[in-house]
């Protein structure tokens, strides 16, 4: 796997030998020279493939193995055959969901070109409005209004339903939620595969827990004996009915969970904020074209070709002293810290600057170019220079002064 790492002080100046994956600014992990990517949480990844793959290894070795013997023909071979293929289809199913881009929204290098003008300006005799970008836009999608935020990580205005993972670091179009067990988010690109997926593995409990049922009455109809001592003769029996039988609330309920937002075609994200309790969902187009959307509509392809060579970034567009910008976010609070990931560059330059009393004095800090700084340092030298004409630099001196020389010579 491909961690990626922070480019040295060497590299800055020319990256057109590096890859897209080896200067990702996300969380992501890569694997496989790009062709694989997940989330920072991977590895969590095997230990939900042994929870799958080590339960049916039991299966296949102490119930469908002696059940082979029992059915006669190719009932047996069936058995074990069906939980083999079964488990493999699950685990295709897995991969697709954590290796491959949810739907990732490539960001921005530089701020987009602020088109609101600003009034607040504390110099009275000063005409000049400095641009701001409006931290929430009103879009229209068929017809719908939908409002979009400003993602200061990013640098972009997030379309309808994307949200910002915080684990990931990344952008995603219709966020779902980031899934710690296949160590991705789950998002536009991949829920296919995530519900196929969990709907799959409640369906393999199932299967495993009914033919362990089947196994331990097989004994109590060859043996004559009562339930109890036919299940203790198959331990391992009940170690799987049991198993089976607590995942398959966890499981079984996510299930039914998704299959009722997709029905309403709601995601997690949106139904643990309430978004659409007071107002009405304007993606839902019914239960048959929900379902549509879900399963049979194309797959967009992804926005990030992980693989392709860097290019040179475009020198960014010089701004004037007076004529730069301001954040959405300067000046107020981030309310909006689960999509954002972090705290956006302004405000933490506004909290950092803030007093006991809760004022702040970094709203009049727009953006100063490196040429300026010089002028600066000189306008700021020249007026100490005539506030304090008389100071002048301390001067060192291992010497000692005669005075005490003379003190050091009358001691007897």
């Amino acid at each position: 796997m491909y961690v990626v790492t922070p480019p040295q002080r060497s590299d800055l100046g020319s990256n057109g030998d590096l890859r897209v994956y080896q200067t990702w600014k996300g969380s992501n992990i890569f694997c496989l020279q790009g062709r694989f990517i997940f989330g920072p949480d991977v590895r969590s990844l095997p230990l939900t493939i042994s929870l799958i793959v080590v339960p049916v290894i039991i299966f296949c070795i102490f119930v469908a193995s002696k059940l082979m013997e029992d059915f006669s023909n190719s009932w047996g071979v069936s058995i074990v055959s069906v939980a083999v293929v079964f488990t493999i289809y699950d685990m295709i199913l897995l991969m697709l969901t954590s290796g491959r881009d949810p739907g990732i929204i490539p960001r921005n290098s530089h701020p987009p070109e602020p088109d609101v003008l600003d009034g607040n300006n504390t110099n009275p005799g000063s005409t000049s409005q400095t641009p701001r970008l409006p931290r929430v836009k009103e879009v229209e999608v068929n017809g719908n209004i939908f409002k979009v935020k400003y993602c200061d990580t990013c640098m972009l205005y997030r379309p309808p339903r994307c949200s910002h993972c915080s684990i990931c670091n990344n952008c995603v179009e219709r966020f779902d939620h980031h899934c710690p067990w296949v160590g991705q988010c789950i998002a536009q690109r991949n829920y296919r595969f995530f519900f196929m997926f969990v709907f799959s593995t409640t369906l393999l409990g199932v299967y495993v827990l009914a033919f362990c049922c089947v196994y331990i009455r097989k004994i109590k109809e060859s043996e004559d004996v009562t339930i109890w001592k036919a299940m203790l003769k198959t331990p391992a029996s009940m170690a799987l009915i049991l198993y089976t039988f607590i995942t398959m609330w966890f499981v079984g309920g996510l299930t039914c969970f998704h299959i009722y937002l997709i029905s309403t075609n709601q995601t997690t994200y949106e139904n643990f904020r309430y978004s659409y309790d007071r107002r009405s969902n304007p993606h839902n187009k019914g239960l048959v074209d929900n379902f549509k959307e879900i399963f049979y509509s194309a797959i967009s392809p992804s926005k990030n070709d992980f693989r392709a060579m860097v290019p040179r970034e475009a020198p960014m567009p010089s701004r004037s002293a007076v004529g730069g910008f301001m954040s959405p976010n300067m000046g107020r609070g981030n309310d909006d810290e689960i999509e954002m990931g972090r705290k956006g560059v302004w405000a933490m330059a506004e909290h950092g600057g803030d007093d006991k009393n809760g004022g702040s004095n970094n709203n009049e800090r727009f953006h100063v170019n490196d040429d300026e700084l010089g002028d600066i340092r000189t306008q700021v030298n020249d007026d100490e220079q005539i506030g304090r004409p008389n100071i002048r630099p301390r001067q060192s001196s291992w010497e000692m002064s005669p005075e005490v020389m003379a003190l050091a010579a009358r001691r007897p």
